[in-house]
């Protein structure tokens, strides 16, 4: 019922985008109808160039997400372990996690050249945020009643982290990860738009094709298209929870 649901709400959508572009009501120059955006998705997802522009972002935005990964989880359960670290340093965090990701772009462009190192380095920045915040406190509300215990077994701080508390927080991480992945794949567009340079990547694409009169279906499309991939990314990523994670979700009573 809900995917139902869904595929109305973009029927219906895509329903409005036509008859406002065959009506008039916008210049289609501006505003195309969705027919003419559907076809020409068509045309891109059978053209070789943009597709390697697709895999090129989705390359940076993986890598990204994996530093983002590797860094915020053993960070994250080490400020959630040491009331006292993460005391130490959460101004810190507190002041760098408002910054936009694309503000840093002239600075790393100061210190990267390249331009997929550019999209990995702000995609990585922007995601360790969600992961790092969400592993933080779902280390501090593990059950106390397991960590003493263990501990009354004589069992070290490393054994107790990684057996007890790092199996309860799985399923927060996981959330947090499927939130990034959204946001890395934001920022990984939106740093090939803005800061440009480069020759392969979708907001590449977009912005050459922009650059062209009459070709708002084409910048439409390759729009909707990155939209469909986080769409899927996040279908993914739900999907994933589900499975790795069904005890967790069976418990709170919901599905992911």
């Amino acid at each position: 019922m809900r995917v139902i649901r869904g595929m109305a709400g973009v029927l219906v959508f895509l329903l409005a985008g036509e008859v406002i572009g065959r009506i008039g009501l916008v210049d289609r120059s501006y505003l195309p109808p969705s027919s003419a955006v559907l076809l020409r998705i068509g045309d891109l997802l059978t053209n070789g160039g943009f597709l390697q522009d697709v895999g090129f972002t989705m390359k940076a935005w993986a890598v990204g997400l994996l530093i983002a990964i590797l860094i915020a989880v053993p960070s994250g359960l080490v400020l959630g372990s040491l009331p006292w670290v993460n005391s130490a340093v959460r101004v810190l965090i507190e002041f760098l996690r408002p910054i936009p990701a694309v503000a840093l772009i002239p600075l790393v462009i100061l210190m990267v050249a390249e331009q997929s190192k550019i999209e990995q380095i702000l995609a990585a920045y922007a995601a360790l945020w969600p992961i790092l915040i969400n592993t933080i406190y779902a280390v501090g509300d593990v059950d106390p009643v397991p960590r003493e215990m263990a501990r009354s077994f004589g069992l070290g701080r490393l054994v107790i982290l990684t057996r007890i508390a790092l199996p309860s927080v799985a399923p927060f991480v996981a959330t947090g990860i499927r939130v990034a992945s959204s946001i890395a794949l934001i920022v990984t567009i939106s740093t090939e738009l803005i800061a440009g340079g480069g020759e392969h990547g979708i907001g590449i694409f977009v912005l050459s094709a922009s650059a062209v009169a009459g070709n708002a279906d084409v910048v439409f499309a390759a729009a909707a298209i990155a939209g469909l991939l986080g769409y899927l990314i996040d279908l993914g990523m739900r999907y994933l929870e589900r499975r790795m994670f069904r005890w967790h979700f069976e418990r709170l009573g919901r599905t992911a």
